[in-house]
């Protein structure tokens, strides 16, 4: 086991370069599975999430390989079983996603119960309505037994929620369904754009990308490809936030600022201001943050949404952010009632936060915060716990931090490079 040691209560300052998009790294390596010829794959985040997927196409018969600095060449000419592990589907979410892409080519797939962050009841059902809506005949035990003996069917499909993981399964079933498939009411978050264009070039044909609708028509095979992935925009937000709640200056690289658009202005009416200087994204330091009110001096309330709404992932972020700004904002969390939950460590921190309930939490800033020994309970919450930390008085201790692991590429090393007093060492179980 692994803990974070970190030094807080002074600036940074530096470049640094947000890694591959954690998101579609997992939906692109799932959709190897759809391919029999050598997929490369570029600018792949060093992640864990990312190890235990490749591990499950490995245990599957996909041949996985590093061929370089963030690159992985793979090929799943030689599948030869459509049963998941269970003690790696445990660990990751996105294994989920292998349902689409096994069906399409192998016409059944066992897959257990998929892990992730415990951040409440995260529901599979848009998947499964989705692939069944395309032929499949679908039992739900211990494990989750889908089977297409008939081939999948395209199909005029309405996605029950805008889920990003659901939109991906259902594309990658479709695109060597037979005939043609409308997926209505689905996700069109960049990541899903991302799988969607990977797969136009790899011979698939779906149209509507961007768009809440998709239509793919069916083709009898892909042939291979090369992708380097974009950056995360998950990171990119989470460096914002770094920089504006320690007072930093930061320079973000290669920051797709078109996919930041909602996420600046939550931001700056936090009261940081984010400049943009072409593809890079510039947060001057020493700003004086203050959280801007609605018309009438109101208190505003910050809220997420589907894609191009504010993400649920940066929701944590922001919320640290909001404690070192002068004035009271009210943060809502629509999807996820378990999210909320970290909070009353941040409290312990010296924040001044109410929790309303599971979904709700009023922020009022500026708050000096104190180190304190803390547990990460999600990749999100664990990037948030180490700002809190870093604009701390004080140590801080950080445990459980697999699961920052799992979405923040070697994190605590390059967080030093900007001059962080950030730690990791071991300690006995």
């Amino acid at each position: 086991m692994e803990q974070f040691i970190i030094e807080g209560g002074r600036p940074l300052a530096g470049t640094i370069t947000p890694a591959g998009n954690k998101n579609a790294a997992q939906a692109l390596l799932a959709a190897t599975l759809l391919i029999d010829e050598e997929v490369v794959l570029k600018n792949m985040p060093d992640i864990g999430d990312v190890a235990r997927i490749i591990e499950l196409l490995r245990d599957l018969g996909v041949r996985a390989q590093k061929t370089g600095d963030h690159e992985w060449t793979l090929c799943a000419g030689s599948v030869h079983k459509t049963s998941l592990r269970a003690d790696l589907c445990s660990q990751v979410r996105g294994s989920f996603m292998f349902g689409g892409p096994l069906l399409a080519r192998h016409g059944r797939v066992d897959i257990p119960r998929p892990g992730g962050d415990r951040i409440g009841r995260r529901r599979v059902d848009t998947h499964l309505l989705a692939l069944a809506g395309l032929g499949a005949d679908i039992q739900v035990n211990h494990v989750y037994r889908m089977v297409a003996e008939q081939g999948l069917k395209g199909a005029d499909i309405f996605l029950d929620e805008r889920s990003v993981t659901g939109t991906e399964n259902a594309v990658m079933a479709s695109v060597l369904a037979e005939g043609t498939t409308i997926l209505n009411n689905v996700a069109s978050e960049p990541h899903v754009q991302e799988l969607c264009q990977f797969l136009n070039r790899c011979g698939a044909q779906i149209s509507g990308i961007g768009t809440n609708k998709l239509t793919v028509e069916g083709v009898q095979a892909l042939s291979g490809g090369t992708h380097t992935l974009g950056p995360d925009y998950m990171e990119v937000g989470s460096f914002i936030g770094l920089a504006g709640a320690t007072n930093s200056y930061l320079r973000i690289k290669d920051a797709a600022p078109e996919n930041m658009r909602k996420s600046l202005m939550v931001f700056r009416r936090l009261g940081l201001e984010v400049e943009v200087d072409g593809q890079d994204l510039v947060v001057p330091d020493f700003q004086k943050l203050e959280i801007m009110p609605d018309v009438g001096d109101a208190i505003p309330r910050i809220d997420n949404d589907p894609w191009p709404g504010f993400p649920p992932d940066l929701m944590s972020i922001a919320i640290v952010l909001a404690t070192q700004a002068r004035g009271t904002v009210l943060f809502f969390e629509k999807m996820f009632e378990q999210r909320m939950y970290w909070l009353d460590r941040l409290i312990e921190m010296g924040a001044k936060i109410i929790i309303c309930d599971p979904h709700r939490a009023v922020v009022v800033g500026p708050s000096k915060l104190y180190g304190d020994r803390l547990a990460s309970p999600d990749i999100r919450a664990g990037m948030a716990m180490i700002i809190a930390a870093l604009c701390a008085e004080g140590e801080s201790v950080i445990s459980n931090i697999e699961q920052i692991d799992r979405g923040y590429e070697a994190i605590d090393e390059r967080l030093r490079s900007l001059g962080a007093k950030i730690k990791r060492i071991s300690i006995k179980n």
